[in-house]
């Protein structure tokens, strides 16, 4: 079934035109053109009307949105997925570690946008996958993922404004300066590297905030926020204060415990795009992670 939303005109709203209300409902001009040309409709009572029609009051306006498609180079795979929530709109998915969030050129199958695509297949879901809140491959934890275009936008923009919330769960090397604290330094690629970050003078403002949860012998779980979404933030800060993530080679973390960065995304908070309820979502420490810690004793 084609995915479509329904409103009541109000009196407040009566003598606009049909697009000057779809611009207060955030539905773009990219998604008014992808309804006019690849086989979305809008209808009024039932009639189909186009975007210059002046809504009435009691008017009943329906859109219905295009089918969505994979592209081509994203190829369905059946690949178990642990689904946490889902509805007509959303997945919230507890990915494993050492999964990628999407293909690559090198690696074309195998990660979680694949299984994805494969699981709305067997289902019946005419839609392509969009990642809202996308984690490294050797991180685990609560991935968001919106079924369609027009949610996509509308969690993308709570994101600019703050309201899509996560919480870390990570185990840093050594004992960290405070027991809470803020991490804001700017961040960019290095010169020699297409990977790897650094923080530097000239990169995008970056925001952490810390706290200590418990600390170990020589290690310390710690939770982390994001204030902004920089590519590897998180290990790229704790590495610049001198607490990389137990695992991380890549920034200076120890690879004797544990084989990749010992990082989790625990919570995950936003607000549904279209009820507006708040919706919190947890998520325990996977096994590797979690055998860390039941023979160390805390301090």
């Amino acid at each position: 079934m084609a995915f479509q939303l329904s409103w009541s005109i109000d009196k407040q709203e009566e003598g606009i035109t049909i697009k000057e209300y779809l611009k207060i409902k955030e539905v773009s001009k990219t998604a008014l053109t992808a309804i006019k040309f690849q086989g979305g409709k809008i209808t009024v009572n039932d009639k189909e009307e186009n975007v210059r029609y002046i809504l009435r009051w009691h008017d009943r306006l329906n859109v219905v949105f295009p089918h969505e498609d994979p592209s081509d180079g994203l190829i369905g795979e059946k690949i178990p997925l642990n689904i946490l929530y889902e509805d007509e709109l959303l997945l919230v998915v507890n990915k494993r570690d050492g999964m990628s969030s999407i293909p690559s050129r090198d690696h074309p199958k195998g990660s979680l946008a694949n299984g994805v695509v494969g699981y709305y297949q067997e289902k019946g879901i005419h839609s392509t996958v969009h990642i809202v809140t996308r984690l490294d491959k050797d991180t685990s934890g609560l991935v968001l993922i919106a079924k369609h275009r027009h949610i996509h936008h509308l969690l993308s923009k709570q994101q600019k404004q703050g309201t899509v919330k996560r919480t870390y769960s990570a185990f840093a090397e050594g004992k960290l300066p405070l027991t809470a604290g803020v991490i804001e330094e700017p961040i960019g690629r290095m010169d020699d590297s297409i990977i790897k970050r650094e923080v530097r003078s000239d990169g995008q403002y970056a925001r952490t905030r810390y706290k200590v949860f418990r600390n170990y012998s020589d290690f310390t779980f710690v939770e982390l926020q994001l204030d902004t979404g920089r590519t590897h933030q998180i290990r790229v800060h704790l590495s610049y204060i001198g607490n990389p993530l137990i695992g991380d080679d890549l920034y200076g973390g120890s690879r004797d415990r544990l084989t990749r960065q010992a990082l989790h995304c625990s919570r995950l908070e936003f607000n549904h795009p279209i009820t507006l309820k708040p919706l919190t979502f947890s998520a325990s420490l996977p096994e590797d992670m979690n055998d860390l810690i039941v023979e160390e004793k805390a301090d």
